[in-house]
């Protein structure tokens, strides 16, 4: 289905606007489609996101901000989503030990347990293979690097 029977219009500028529109719709399409996948677990996609990004870092430790810059949502409070992963058992928060105004974040072990059941239950290409190629899916990335610039 094209994004015109989608959203029941055809009153785009250009094809620009078309876009936009379209990048938009298919961003709230996707997180709605993804959305029970990580409540199944208790998880927000933001959380999942950070829980990602410390299990990169593992067994490192990350900072706050290192989050922030790696996070697909900019406009997300890291601190806050921290808080609560913390909360929950899924991470551990600590004093660095050579800069005490530094706080380390890093994985624990049960955090690392859920991303290993997610990762065994849910594959990303399981999403897209009924409506992409491979090859269609790593043009799409290529288009949407492009267009960011």
């Amino acid at each position: 289905m094209g994004i015109e029977e989608d959203i029941k219009s055809t009153n785009f500028e250009d094809n620009y606007h078309k876009a936009v529109i379209n990048l938009s719709y298919t961003s709230g399409w996707m997180n709605n489609h993804m959305r029970p996948h990580f409540e199944r677990f208790n998880l927000t996609q933001q959380q999942f996101n950070i829980l990602r990004i410390l299990r990169g870092q593992y067994p490192k430790p990350a900072t706050v901000n290192l989050l922030k810059e790696r996070m697909i949502d900019k406009m997300s409070d890291a601190s806050r989503i921290v808080d609560r992963l913390v909360q929950k058992g899924l991470v551990s928060r600590c004093t660095n030990s050579r800069d005490r105004r530094a706080v380390d974040i890093r994985i624990s072990d049960e955090g690392l347990a859920i991303l290993k059941k997610m990762d065994a239950e849910f594959k990303t290409k399981d999403f897209f293979k009924q409506n992409l190629t491979e090859a269609e899916a790593g043009q799409l990335s290529d288009l949407l690097d492009k267009m960011r610039g």
